[in-house]
């Protein structure tokens, strides 16, 4: 099956049907949530939530107003999931304990970066501090992070934000190693405690072989990702730890895991995967049995989190302006993408006041190629009053600019829904 042709479209409905947000409007329920995270594998944690926090906007916009109790009680109950580092900080799943002890295993061994190798050393100069943490975790149970007071012999320097935060610092540290994990929050407050005593029975310890932690962790990227190429891969899921991945590769084709396909118009050198199991769901695509969704997506969403990804598959340039100064912002502060179909056809930039109840729209803006037809603003405006219902907003406030041809068919939908 090496000679399968996409055409761009059909790579975009791929992706877009993989990461779950094809139509028809989503299902609520457990299995739904856990079907959804199954095929995810991780979330990644932001603190900026101009929003909402952007965990929950991913879920969002794949199931709608979901039950965020049941999330809680996955984490922090059933321990169905665990908080660690995937693409960044974020919520992955239990099951997968096995790849993610991987990292825990390598971590600070002198075979990592310059970096880690002078993590290592601070971390075993400062032993003393290490036992402290640990003897109060194992002695009083769970604790937040400034729950310790012991003292560091030598000083995390780094000359900049992180420096002077010891015990921030070992606390990460022995974090990304394994020994400790985050055994549930306090708002926003991260309570930690051993590792040992957060994990269910269940969890399995016995280590893999590098290779296999390989090709497990790049079948579930494949799955997750729809269709990819190498580097698509290695920057999706467990990002930058698929050593000896383009060896896997061609083992990983022969036993009929990974299907090659052809790119309409890509460069000859670009080798373009689809995961076998998602043959049904191709075949379905080429023969024109698709549903359209329109959605807003999290900047950090799990579809668009690869930026170069993002503009070669999409033509979508995407940059958080967050860090940006105001003066030089092309869009605003925290931007959500929209998703029409298979397209990126532009960007919101909300923002919610939760004393006031309020979804001030600070400015809504089209892509040049996306459709200025009424139906499409209509979707985008009933996006926002979801976003709104969603996040909790009692009224929504357009205070910016908003393309002309949507105005007389996307306003109506906002403003009525005060």
């Amino acid at each position: 099956m090496s000679d399968i042709e996409l055409s761009i479209e059909h790579a975009r409905r791929m992706a877009v049907s993989c990461q779950h947000l094809e139509g028809p409007a989503p299902r609520r329920g457990d299995e739904r949530l856990r079907e959804v995270l199954s095929t995810l594998r991780c979330l990644q944690l932001d603190p900026i939530d101009a929003v909402a926090q952007s965990h929950l906007l991913v879920l969002w916009s794949r199931l709608g107003s979901f039950d965020r109790g049941r999330l809680d009680t996955l984490l922090w109950k059933e321990r169905w999931l665990f908080e660690y580092w995937a693409h960044a900080a974020s919520i992955v799943l239990t099951e997968d304990y096995p790849l993610h002890q991987a990292l825990m295993r390598g971590h600070l061994t002198g075979e990592q970066p310059a970096h880690a190798r002078r993590a290592a050393e601070w971390c075993e100069a400062n032993g003393t501090l290490r036992d402290a943490v640990l003897a109060r975790l194992r002695t009083d149970g769970p604790q937040p992070t400034d729950g310790f007071d012991a003292e560091a012999a030598v000083p995390w320097d780094t000359g900049g934000w992180s420096a002077g935060r010891n015990v921030d610092r070992m606390l990460d540290l022995l974090w990304t190693r394994g020994e400790i994990m985050v055994a549930g929050r306090n708002g926003r407050r991260r309570l930690w405690d051993l590792a040992e005593r957060c994990l269910p029975e269940w969890t399995g310890h016995e280590p893999l072989p590098e290779r296999e932690v390989v090709s497990r962790a790049a079948e579930h990227s494949l799955r997750a990702l729809g269709v990819g190429r190498r580097r698509d891969i290695e920057q999706h899921f467990v990002r930058s730890r698929y050593p000896g991945l383009a060896d896997l590769l061609p083992d990983l084709v022969a036993r009929g895991r990974f299907v090659p396909v052809t790119l309409q118009d890509a460069p000859e050198r670009e080798r373009w995967y689809v995961h076998a199991d998602r043959l049904p769901l191709l075949e379905r695509i080429q023969n024109g049995r698709w549903t359209a969704r329109t959605t807003l997506l999290s900047p950090f969403d799990n579809l668009i989190c690869h930026r170069e990804r993002t503009q070669r598959l999409w033509e979508f340039d995407f940059t958080s302006e967050i860090y940006v100064p105001k003066a030089r912002r092309r869009y605003g502060y925290y931007v959500m993408p929209i998703l029409h179909g298979e397209r990126l056809i532009g960007r919101v930039a909300p923002r919610y006041d939760r004393r006031q109840e309020t979804l001030t729209i600070e400015g809504v803006y089209a892509e040049p190629t996306a459709s200025r037809a009424k139906t499409v603003a209509r979707a985008v405006g009933r996006s926002l009053t979801g976003l709104a219902s969603f996040v909790g907003a009692r009224r929504i406030v357009v205070d910016g600019p908003v393309p002309p041809a949507w105005q007389d068919a996307l306003l109506p939908v906002l403003l009525g829904s005060r």
